[in-house]
Parts: structure tokens; sequence; C-alpha cells
């Protein structure tokens, strides 16, 4: 292609292809272009400055980037790069690329953000990075480089660069930071419980508790010291339900057994007396009941024989 512009700089147009296209795969890791032999004797001719920095340009997209040269083996009219280069400046096989000669100031600082969030979980990505990185002459903001590792290729956008927008990174102290990938999201935070929330839960606590059946202690049958039983007491509420009589009236009997007492307590010696009015019949049938078990307590008794005392 014919050369453009003035005589003290470099400037020509070529058709681009991908560097497969010559079975030059492993210059993909990197950002070096091949360049005709023509190429090179006029460059020598301007005393360019080395190492030999080209701004690339498609000028039908207004897209822009930078790279570095490798050899000077391509046929005449015709360039090589990367391809990841061409998808950068949406470029096709066959496309006018148009290279011109240029200087960059040195790098001090560059932000870069991986694709995904994989390329942070390799255990030392800086250390990858910086390995990658010695196979470029310079980085531009706004491109996209691709960094292969464990046979896999992890893209990573240029998103910053200082001092310029494009820096050159050969033999230079380049601190690196990085961006969230462009796949993160962040972590969901609990929710807080409002009031409202709050007194539900509550409610919903207290729900079971209320459900539990009534705990009733010390019913049951008992055992007396002489092996007979005892007769099951009643609890309050089975007390408080008493059968009418033929005559449809609550039975008035009163017991000569010690008064009712409350479920649940113990109470020993009762200090209720019966009121002096009301008289007290007797049931002939509890007479003889009384009668048997003051003959058998006589029969059986405990805590029997000779006293002793203290003093002797």
């Amino acid at each position: 292609m014919n050369g453009v512009g003035d005589a003290s700089s470099f400037e020509q147009c070529y058709r681009c292809y991908p560097v497969t296209f010559i079975e030059k795969a492993h210059l993909e890791k990197g950002d070096k272009i091949i360049m005709p032999p023509s190429a090179l004797d006029r460059l020598a001719s301007l005393h360019i400055e080395y190492p030999m920095l080209f701004q690339l340009s498609n000028v039908s997209v207004e897209k822009t980037s930078h790279c570095g040269v490798l050899e000077f083996t391509a046929d005449e009219g015709l360039v090589y790069l990367p391809y990841w280069m061409m998808l950068n400046m949406s470029l096709q096989e066959g496309d006018i690329l148009q290279v011109k000669n240029i200087s960059l100031v040195k790098g001090t600082y560059i932000k870069l953000q991986p694709h995904t969030q994989d390329f942070l979980d390799i255990s030392n990505p800086k250390a990858i990075l910086e390995t990658t990185l010695r196979s470029y002459s310079c980085l531009t903001t706004g491109d996209t480089i691709m960094v292969p590792y464990n046979n896999k290729q992890y893209f990573i956008n240029v998103i910053e660069a200082k001092p310029s927008s494009a820096v050159s990174i050969i033999e230079t102290d380049c601190e690196v930071d990085f961006a969230p990938p462009l796949d993160y999201k962040e972590p969901v935070k609990p929710q807080k419980l409002t009031p409202s929330n709050k007194r539900t839960r509550e409610v919903e606590e207290e729900e079971p508790t209320s459900k539990v059946p009534k705990f009733t202690p010390f019913t049951g049958s008992g055992k007396r010291l002489d092996g007979k039983a005892q007769p099951q007491t009643e609890s309050e509420d089975t007390k408080q339900e008493e059968k009418p009589t033929e005559n449809g009236k609550d039975d008035e009997k009163l017991s000569v057994t010690t008064p009712r007492q409350r479920s649940g307590k113990l109470v020993f010696g009762s200090n209720s007396k019966p009121a002096a009015k009301e008289t007290t019949k007797v049931d002939p049938k509890n007479i003889e009941q009384e009668s048997t078990t003051k003959s058998d307590e006589a029969k059986f008794q405990v805590f029997t024989g000779k006293k002793y005392s203290l003093k002797g």
C-alpha cells in the first residue's frame, strides 16, 4: 500500500490478517505484529527510537489501539496481528488497517477488570498477569487483553492507565489494580425485622404454648404402709361435677374426712371446722368402713416397742 504522511514519520495502510494464517499462533499471547520488509527499510531511514511502537487505527469505525512489532517477514502490503486485537478494533480478515509509528510514555499505574470471577480464583492472579504482560509492549485504555492460563483464556479490560491513556510497559515498574469482575454480584444482605414482623413472630411462638394440656400434679392412686390400696384422689374439676339426686337437687351431704383441697398442693393437718348450725348426716355404710379401717389399723402398728431416754 502507498505511504501517507510527511517524510519524518512512518504511516502506512495494510490489509490485516490474524497470525494464525502464517502458523504463528503463539503470538496470540501478546501485542506484537508482523510487518513486511519494506516497513523496516523505511523505519531505519527515519532513525526511529527503539523499541518501535505503533498506533493502529480502523478508520471506518474510528477505533484505535497500540502495539509493538516482532518481525518484518510478512508479504508486501500485508500485516499480521493477534486475533484479540482484531476483535478490539472490529476488524475482519482483509480489512484496511492504518499503521503509524508513535512514542509512548512509560506507565506507572494501570487498572484492570476481569470479565469473570474465576480469574480471581487462580492461586496467584497477579503473578500470572505479570508473566503474561512481559509479552506486551504497551496498553491502551478501552482495550481488552487476553491472558491464557491452564488451557483457558481469560479476557481482561484495561479501564485506566496513568500518566496517559496509552502507556509503554517495557522495563518499567507499574502498579496494577483490579476492579470487580463484570459478572460480580454483591451478596444479599439479610432482611431486618420490622416491629410488625417481630410481633408476628412473637405470636407464632406463643401459640404452641397455649395448646399444651394443663398439668395436674399429685393425681392417681396411692399406697398405704400396710399394703392396702389407697382410693384414687379426684381432681378439683372432677369434684365440682356432682351428680344431682333423684329429687333434682344437689347432694348436700358433708364429707367426714378432710375438707376439699386444691389440686397441686399438699396439706399436712387442717384448721377448717364444720359450721355449727349444720347437722352432719352419717351413712351406716361409712360407719362400717370406718370400723373395719380402725380394726386394720389396730392390727398393724408401726414404731412400737420400749422407749429409751437420752438421760439414761
